[in-house]
């Protein structure tokens, strides 16, 4: 965990650097066991091609949770997160290589608000592809 973000030091504007997060298969295979969600869209190849998808795609709650994880590793505290909300737009396609796929998450102070709470809106992209849109967290800062 880092250093917990004083809300009088963040802006309405300022910019979170971007994050890139891998996924790779075995992270899905992993994901299924905690979720409980094993549909083979996630794992199979054969399956995910007969169904008509270009390859394996990672679940949308594993790409919602790593916009999560960003939101909280940049807070400094994983309980700072009051609000969180996503729509999922695209696919992240997870080739069966080493390299994997990656997902890459930043952020921008949208405002601020009472009580010491900001919005942070969120993009989530994979390749050229945006991956999740309306994603707004709200944080209470120190």
């Amino acid at each position: 965990m880092g250093a917990a973000v004083k809300y009088d030091e963040v802006e309405v504007g300022q910019e979170i650097p971007a994050v890139d997060y891998r996924v790779r298969r075995l992270d899905l295979v992993m994901y299924a066991g905690a979720s409980g969600d094993f549909n083979q869209i996630h794992w199979n190849e054969r399956f995910a091609r007969m169904v008509g998808l270009p390859d394996v795609i990672a679940h949308g709650m594993y790409t919602m949770a790593q916009a999560g994880r960003f939101v909280t590793d940049w807070a400094g505290d994983p309980g700072a997160v009051v609000d969180f909300g996503v729509r999922f737009s695209s696919m992240v396609v997870v080739p069966d290589d080493d390299r994997g796929a990656t997902i890459t998450v930043s952020g921008v102070v949208e405002d601020k608000l009472p009580d010491k709470r900001v919005v942070i809106g969120l993009t989530a992209t994979s390749g050229d592809a945006r991956v999740l849109s309306k994603a707004r967290a709200v944080v209470q800062l120190a």
